[in-house]
């Protein structure tokens, strides 16, 4: 696959998008969200419903998934003096399951020392500052700490839905093959699965190979620098095991293609993958960040969600499928009524 020609400044992939757009609530059904297929060759756009994309996947393709869970990372409690405090917990810190980085509201408030009070059985105390705005935060709980989190914590939505979680939240905000826990964001892509569709695929001789990358908060930071080369990209935490790696190849060398599950199977692939487009397995950071031009060399076919203005995800779907040819099926799908961001509808790069 060729790459885009050209870079494109921060501004280039704004958009104006009108609030009612945002989907604030998934759809009724996961696989009846619309979908939007951009075919890259010529441009070409077909509006098709999600559960369509069994009949897209040729036999002997794999469909990649990433199977991390998110974890109940927002928190609620009180100050001393009685006001409300909130602490998003981000990662354990050097594997410790009660120092974590996390980020805090009000941040001027709650300063070194300080302590929120979550429940009679768990307290959290303010270590460090961080970078970035990121405290280290020390966890006091009377019981197991994993407990307590699971008891008090709260599924934390996007900011841009813009409500409180529910208890339909707890199970929709959540990819229905979703197994290894440590994601503060779901990969949305995967949100429009069902365990039927997903076996129907598997049934027609699709490859389903599992990965992870646990999806961090800087997915919602948006670029605030014009020149993109001088944003600084979040880490996140993936691994490709020797048995997906292992399919992964033995896919590619028998002619099948690969077809990616969100923008953070791009992320995991194209890290492991070299420039022959063999896959490795491995476990670690990635900071990768895709944005025209780029060369992949692990992805074929994009399956994705429609991404925040001046974000890193719209500039690697740019990146994947061509600028104009993305930003004028963003404009299509604006006109044409699609539902937007993580509860929104969806898009497929053919």
């Amino acid at each position: 696959m060729s790459p885009e020609p050209e870079s494109y400044p921060t501004s280039a992939f704004d958009y104006e998008l009108p609030e009612e757009r945002i989907a604030r609530y998934p759809a009724a059904r996961r696989d009846e969200s619309r979908m939007l297929v951009l075919n890259r060759a010529d441009g070409a756009v077909e509006h098709r419903i999600f559960r369509d994309i069994a009949d897209l996947i040729p036999p002997g393709d794999a469909l990649v998934l990433n199977e991390t869970r998110v974890f109940p990372a927002r928190l609620i409690g009180r100050r001393p003096s009685g006001a409300e405090a909130e602490v998003l917990l981000l990662k354990p810190h050097e594997e410790s399951d009660r120092d974590w980085t996390a980020l805090v509201r009000p941040g001027a408030k709650l300063k070194p020392g300080r302590r929120i009070q979550v429940g009679d059985d768990l307290a959290i105390e303010i270590l460090d500052f961080l970078e970035e705005g990121v405290r280290l935060v020390r966890l006091h709980a009377s019981g197991d700490v994993e407990a307590a989190i699971a008891k008090h914590g709260r599924i934390p939505l996007p900011p841009y839905i813009d409500r409180a979680a529910d208890a339909t939240d707890a199970e929709r905000y959540q990819t229905v093959y979703a197994r290894e826990r440590g994601s503060v964001a779901a990969p949305t892509a995967g949100l429009h699965f069902t365990a039927p569709l997903l076996e129907r695929i598997e049934a027609s001789g699709v490859k389903l190979v599992r990965t992870v990358l646990h999806v961090g908060v800087g997915t919602f930071r948006p670029v605030d620098v014009e020149d993109p080369a001088e944003h600084v990209m979040h880490a996140e935490h993936y691994t490709v095991s020797e048995a997906a790696a292992r399919d992964l190849n033995a896919v590619r060398t028998r002619g099948g293609r690969i077809w990616a599950v969100g923008t953070t199977v791009v992320r995991t692939l194209e890290t492991v993958a070299d420039s022959n487009g063999t896959f490795h397995a491995g476990s670690g950071w990635t900071r990768i960040f895709i944005r025209p031009p780029y060369r992949f060399n692990g992805v074929d076919h994009l399956i994705t969600n429609f991404h925040l203005p001046r974000s890193t995800l719209l500039m690697l779907v740019c990146a994947f499928g061509g600028y104009h040819p993305v930003m004028a099926a963003y404009r299509e799908a604006i006109d044409a009524g699609y539902r937007f961001y993580s509860y929104g509808d969806a898009m497929v790069i053919l």
